[in-house]
């Protein structure tokens, strides 16, 4: 059973798509990156369904949710937004797939709400980056701020983009350039945008991520350019329950240049923590 919605949640519409399978134990809930929606999981999901209940969440303002100013753009608070969602619609236990700024959201979930994510998948996770520097929160106070945001990325291009976050430039075609395009065709994305630089309150620290106790699996690609590998290794050291796996020619969007490898790996990695935590019931 497949179905896509919103759903009104802490003050703002968040879109989501559900996929159900009956035969399913796990969860799994698909967490997007930067500028990006549900729709770079596409190519993902079809493989996933097979064998989980899959949830994909428009992160707030990306995609088909909400972009009110009204709302705090801050990860932790996106974090709370994903689990009240959760609890909303029943599943009171998941493991969460984040890909780059989604990452990073993930990894607040399993700091902030152990009790809810079991585990996380890492996809080239952004990771120790700071708070924006005083002068650029100040001027999102500007008037009309939102027009150099909204000249900025129209400038830079989808296009320029994508050819800097995949390896196989060949991959890139009028479905996924538009897919990434369709989101800033209206104007109010770039309003939200605005706020999401104020209220970004910088990644978790090394200190916070230490915290975490859930077991996690890092992908990487061997040349993303956007978050790099030495990121990967890092996050591997300072998260004491992970594993990181490098894939070979990939860039920075793994759900789209490896949607296989990564369906296995995640795979793999559920099978074995699902042997581990029988083999300790067992030995109590």
């Amino acid at each position: 059973m497949e179905f896509a919605r919103n759903k009104t949640v802490r003050g703002i519409d968040l879109y989501y798509e559900h996929y159900q399978n009956p035969d399913a134990k796990e969860t799994l809930v698909l967490l997007h990156g930067f500028l990006s929606s549900t729709f770079s999981f596409r190519h993902l999901i079809p493989l996933l369904k097979e064998d989980y209940n899959v949830i994909s969440v428009d992160l707030p303002p990306f995609g088909k949710s909400g972009k009110v100013s009204s709302f705090k753009y801050s990860y932790e608070n996106l974090a709370a937004t994903v689990v009240e969602l959760m609890k909303s619609l029943g599943v009171r236990e998941f493991n969460v797939v984040g890909h780059s700024m989604g990452g990073q959201i993930a990894m607040n979930i399993l700091l902030h709400h152990p009790e809810y994510a079991k585990k996380g998948i890492l996809l080239c996770s952004s990771g120790y980056l700071k708070k924006a520097k005083l002068p650029l929160v100040l001027s999102s106070y500007i008037p009309y701020f939102q027009l150099y945001v909204k000249f900025h990325l129209a400038r830079s291009g989808v296009k320029q983009n994508l050819q800097n976050v995949v390896y196989d430039h060949s991959m890139i075609n009028d479905e996924m350039l538009y897919g990434y395009l369709s989101p800033f065709l209206e104007d109010d994305i770039f309003k939200a945008l605005t706020m999401m630089i104020r209220h970004r309150e910088g990644d978790l620290s090394a200190e916070d991520l230490r915290k975490i106790k859930a077991p996690c699996l890092l992908i990487w690609g061997e040349h993303d350019k956007v978050v790099p590998v030495m990121i990967g290794r890092k996050l591997n050291k300072d998260l004491r329950n992970s594993e990181l796996v490098i894939l070979k020619e990939t860039g920075h969007l793994v759900p789209e240049e490896r949607p296989e490898d990564v369906h296995q790996l995640i795979n793999g990695f559920i099978a074995a923590e699902e042997t581990a935590e029988a083999t300790a019931n067992g030995s109590r």
